[in-house]
């Protein structure tokens, strides 16, 4: 059943891909209801209503699900008992399901082995004495991984020699984790793939990502011709786990491509950074197909506009360079409202489009 544009959408999280999404969603005719915690958060300054209250507040959450007719959400790190509230009063895209899944990173690596996909080596960490294990299993280098809540870098510590598992052990906090063997790659690169409620699908050509200092730092397309066997891998088993889970909406899964091969590192249930270029550089962005998804209205096109594109993130004082970036032909601006460039955080983005597309 479609919700039809002049409906109200609800959007947990309320930072600049709940901003990009209130944008798309008022394209399209519809209004947007921001859930946040925050007392003055990016996306309120788009949309239509704000309700303030935490993550995982069930009461609070019900009470703002009853106000509107669908609900969808900007990040993964939603406690899901709170979530069990929404669903008995309005349809919530993504599902639960899917949030069960990429909270947990030792469980988002046994569903994706139980697929035919293949991860880095890994090991479940509950203890001390595990990580001597696992290390000893793994070898070094390696990456402990907290299980939960870890994005952008954080949650994590490298681990070069065995001397430094005290110091990793210590920066994790001792949480439930997961060790990582080392992967040697030829490049990074992330499957966007939107699923309709019937199953449909819509994929964008892949971006080749690269990173700085567990940031995303840039994302071109096309990726180029080398990934192409490790994408087509990629792209049947991001096929594969959207039909297992019954997902509706975006779905961004970010792989290593090794020679030929697709090796999975995580994913994410919503609207991702390595699409943001999307927005210029594709017939349909991602976030007006991940609202077309959730209202149950048909997938637009995924054809490219450009021969490249190419999205630049805008982390901490690189924001200052805007009036430089204004004046630059061929870029597409978008500054996320945030007051304070602190370092690591993302102000905004550019993307540069060139060529023409085939």
């Amino acid at each position: 059943m479609s919700v039809p544009p002049g409906s109200t959408i609800g959007i947990i999280g309320g930072g600049q891909l709940g901003r990009m999404l209130s944008m798309a969603a008022a394209q399209l005719g519809y209004k947007c209801h921001i859930y946040a915690p925050d007392e003055t958060p990016p996306a309120v300054e788009v949309a239509a209503a704000f309700t303030r209250g935490a993550f995982d507040d069930a009461e609070a959450l019900a009470r703002f699900a009853a106000q509107v007719d669908v609900v969808t959400y900007e990040f993964e790190n939603i406690p899901t008992h709170a979530l069990t509230a929404i669903t008995a009063t309005a349809a919530l895209h993504p599902s639960v399901r899917s949030l069960e899944i990429a909270q947990d990173r030792l469980n988002e690596k046994e569903f994706v082995l139980s697929l035919g996909g293949r991860p880095a080596p890994f090991a479940s960490v509950d203890s001390r004495d595990d990580l001597d294990t696992a290390l000893d299993q793994l070898g070094a280098p390696a990456i402990l991984k907290t299980r939960r809540l870890g994005y952008d870098g954080k949650g994590q510590a490298r681990i070069d020699a065995p001397a430094g598992t005290d110091a990793a052990w210590e920066a994790i906090k001792g949480a439930s984790s997961v060790l990582e063997g080392f992967v040697t790659f030829d490049a990074e690169f992330s499957i966007l793939l939107c699923r309709g409620s019937g199953g449909e699908l819509a994929i964008w050509d892949a971006p080749r990502n690269v990173h700085a200092n567990g940031i995303l730092d840039r994302s071109i397309v096309p990726a180029g011709s080398a990934l192409a066997p490790a994408i087509a891998k990629a792209e049947g088993l991001a096929r594969r786990i959207a039909d297992a889970i019954g997902h509706v909406g975006m779905l961004a899964i970010e792989f290593f491509a090794v020679g030929g091969e697709a090796v999975f590192n995580e994913m994410a249930p919503r609207v991702h950074n390595s699409g943001h270029w999307t927005i210029e550089g594709a017939a349909t962005s991602q976030f007006e197909n991940h609202i077309r998804a959730i209202c149950g209205l048909p997938l637009g096109a995924t054809d490219l506009e450009a021969a490249r594109v190419e999205m630049t993130n805008l982390i901490g004082s690189d924001v200052e360079a805007w009036p430089a970036l204004l004046a630059e032909r061929g870029a597409h601006l978008h500054l996320y409202g945030k007051k304070h460039p602190r370092p690591g955080r993302k102000m905004g983005h550019v993307t540069r489009l060139s060529g023409r597309a085939d």
